[in-house]
């Protein structure tokens, strides 16, 4: 495979393997928000969708937001399986703040078809880069080899909005709004949650909460919450296009200090340049 073809193909896999990333490597986001994608994050966004929940258990579960909202960064363990297209591991820090996610992750692509296509380019793993505006790739040599000698691709938001036939669709809005506390604004529209008991979760005591959320894409979302009101664990189990979705995340070190540096523009190529190429 060579020139134009290669091009093509690589572009194809990375766009996919990103937006995949957008909801999976991230670890946190759970289904969409249902507001506007111009409205900012904060509470201004919370007052335009308020919560079915109330009583004790919404008390309980505001009391976990704000506790993690405010916690700013946290380690993140995740394993996400996207039916047979995708399945990944993602590790790292990630911090969000008002102005959007920072942090890194790396991510292994451990099987279905994109971890396949991957391979078969040369790598299974990437550094991933999150920062308020873009989302930067490390691909290897190989890879690189493909795209003009650079390693690192990077993602601007709002081009990812243009692609065609809406696949990058709410893709900004998700990446600004991803982080271990949507889980919990999830569950406080949920009509179904409930507190499902106290459990041992990687040596802490943690409380384990349950609900149905989404509507007619409803996910299953599983927090485990410790003593400081900080999640320790979610699971989310749901469908997608390519089938089944599941994913476990892990949450530690909340406080921890996180950056995300911008790569080399010299060793940088942007996803509408490849586009270009793609279609040349």
């Amino acid at each position: 495979m060579t020139g134009t073809r290669a091009r093509r193909t690589v572009v194809s896999v990375v766009v996919s393997a990103v937006l995949a990333c957008g909801t999976a490597c991230t670890a946190g986001e759970g289904p969409a928000p249902r507001q506007s994608a111009s409205a900012p994050p904060g509470p201004a966004a919370r007052t335009s969708r308020p919560p079915a929940l109330t009583g004790p258990s919404a008390d309980a579960l505001r009391s976990v937001e704000r506790a993690t909202g405010r916690a700013g960064s946290a380690r993140v363990e995740s394993t996400t399986v996207m039916g047979g297209e995708l399945s990944l591991e993602a590790a790292g820090a990630l911090g969000w703040r008002d102005d959007g996610l920072t942090g890194t992750l790396t991510i292994t692509y451990t099987g279905g078809t994109t971890a396949e296509t991957m391979r078969s380019l040369g790598t299974t793993a990437m550094e991933a880069r999150y920062l308020p505006d873009a989302y930067y790739a490390r691909m290897g040599d190989e890879f690189a080899d493909r795209v003009g000698g650079r390693h690192w691709i990077k993602y601007v938001y709002e081009d990812l909005e243009d692609l065609g036939g809406g696949a990058g669709a709410g893709f900004a809005d998700q990446m600004r709004k991803t982080t271990p506390h949507q889980a919990v604004k999830a569950l406080l529209t949920a009509e179904d949650v409930r507190k499902v008991g106290e459990e041992t979760t990687r040596g802490r005591r943690t409380t384990h909460w349950s609900g149905t959320v989404g509507g007619e894409t409803a996910q299953t979302v599983d927090i485990w919450v410790d003593d400081r009101n900080l999640l320790v664990k979610k699971v989310e189990r749901g469908r997608t296009k390519t089938g089944e979705l599941t994913q476990t995340a892990y949450y530690s070190d909340y406080g921890v200090p996180v950056s995300a540096r911008r790569p080399p523009a010299g060793d940088t190529a942007d996803f509408k340049e490849l586009l270009v190429s793609q279609s040349g």
